[in-house]
């Protein structure tokens, strides 16, 4: 299973609504409402689709994932350097493709971005209340940074420390 990692185009907005929504309805038939359909609408997401805020996962030409990864996160995370991190939002798999291949592939993909951006952590927050999500990031590589109560959220926040690209020496 090969899963390939692109930047969201305007064009894709429906698409990515579409897998935030299937998670979305998924959590709320399961008693963890997470985020309301008006959160996930296109509408909603339009504008940080344009920016090239989100990235879809691949696999057969089918959307099976998708992330919101940006460089700022004033909101969770306040109290760190935003210059020396990047973060993770809105992280989502289709059902169908639950188990850990398409969110290794993401995380994996984000951990590589932020190596190449030169930042030394990449950061993401989840509801406190998933220890089975929380055990994804954890299995990972993720360490619990912090719990923080934000807005009508309390969350786990998680950090991942990103080794320095090594540079072959010429000989």
């Amino acid at each position: 299973m090969y899963i390939s990692i692109r930047q969201a185009t305007i064009q894709d907005t429906a698409i990515v609504s579409d897998v935030l929504l299937e998670a979305a309805l998924w959590l709320q038939q399961s008693g963890r409402t997470l985020w309301h359909e008006s959160q996930v609408s296109p509408e909603s997401i339009s504008k940080d689709v344009a920016n090239g805020l989100f990235f879809i996962a691949e696999w057969a030409g089918e959307a099976v994932g998708t992330m919101k990864f940006q460089l700022e996160d004033l909101l969770f995370w306040p109290d760190i350097s935003q210059e020396d991190s990047a973060f993770l939002h809105r992280f989502a798999v289709r059902r169908h493709y639950s188990g850990g291949k398409v969110s290794s592939a993401l995380l994996a993909w984000a951990v590589e971005q932020t190596q190449i951006l030169g930042r030394h952590y990449l950061r993401l927050d989840c509801d406190a209340s998933r220890p089975r999500l929380r055990a994804v990031y954890e299995r990972f590589g993720f360490r619990h940074h912090s719990d923080k109560q934000v807005g009508a959220y309390f969350v786990s926040r998680y950090e991942y420390q990103i080794p320095p690209i090594c540079k072959m020496r010429k000989s």
